[in-house]
């Protein structure tokens, strides 16, 4: 049995470069179909991907998580290749990618920077990353180097179970954490990483992306870690309780009320979330478990 493998390209005005991308891909994986959806662009981006032999579709809802739940919900195949538009990734690294997630029995393999020039990677992009990373490692327990890589190869199953809710960029928090609450095999390769050629410019914001990513990370360990997220805001109300108590009896009463009560909202929060979670968790396994891993033999 033969892989089919797609390539998807989200892109956002990449005109300067999408073309040589489509041509990148279709020479590193000559027998999979180039997917490049296009969200938006104001250039010629769309245009220069179909002339360049790439299969184009258009996502009017703007972010690249938008554009990335669209891909997964249309495009069936057994192995995804997903890159951006800019030509910063190595694609001729695919291949390798793709073999580390067959042989691997894996369900994502990240291709992790490696800087072929200076330029490539800014100092406070690099900052955040490596900040952001780190934040997720210690909040959600997955051991993953460089979280915001574009260049990433996804199985079938995990692209059919995946549910994205962010629309912007986001969607690279929201996949890591959504490996590692589902407990999913995942590996990371080195690649190279390059500097954007003339004429391309960075869609990517530093601090305002990365003030959506840090609040995006908030509202997941809310949703899949919520014993620890409402556990802690009851012991903080506990504790609150007993200093308006001991240390401030004037007007303990009724702010210490309130504080104890909110204690008990809190806990009830706590154990009512985390049994909604496992059951979550239950049916995103048994739709895990209805894609039967594909590995090239009959």
């Amino acid at each position: 049995m033969s892989l089919r493998t797609a390539v998807l390209i989200p892109c956002y005005n990449e005109e300067a470069t999408v073309a040589d991308v489509v041509a990148m891909a279709r020479k590193a994986l000559p027998d999979a179909a180039v997917y490049v959806y296009d969200n938006n662009s104001t250039d010629k981006t769309a245009e220069l991907a179909a002339r360049a032999g790439a299969i184009v579709r258009a996502v009017p809802q703007q972010g690249k998580g938008s554009v990335v739940r669209r891909m997964f919900a249309d495009i069936d195949a057994d192995i995804y290749v997903m890159t951006d538009g800019d030509m910063t990734y190595d694609l001729t690294a695919a291949p390798r990618l793709i073999d580390a997630l067959v042989k691997g029995r894996k369900d994502m393999v990240v291709g992790t920077r490696r800087e072929t020039e200076q330029a490539a990677y800014p100092l406070f992009h690099r900052f955040g990353n490596a900040f952001l990373t780190g934040l997720v490692r210690f909040l959600f327990g997955i051991r993953q180097t460089d979280m915001l890589s574009g260049l990433r190869v996804f199985s079938k199953r995990y692209v059919k179970t995946f549910s994205a809710r962010s629309n912007g960029f986001e969607i690279e928090t929201e996949l890591n954490v959504f490996t590692a609450m589902n407990n999913l095999p995942f590996s990371e390769i080195e690649t190279d990483y390059f500097a954007r050629p003339a004429g391309s410019f960075r869609k990517l914001s530093t601090f305002k992306d990365g003030f959506k990513i840090a609040w995006m990370i908030a509202r997941l360990i809310m949703s899949e870690r919520p014993a620890l997220f409402y556990g802690t805001l009851a012991f903080l109300s506990l504790a609150a309780t007993f200093v308006l108590e001991f240390l401030m009896p004037d007007i303990a009463f009724p702010a210490g009320l309130w504080l104890f009560c909110g204690f008990w909202f809190f806990l009830f929060c706590a154990v009512l979330r985390d049994g909604q979670l496992k059951n979550r968790r239950e049916t995103v396994r048994l739709a895990y478990l209805a894609q039967p891993f594909a590995d090239g033999q009959d």
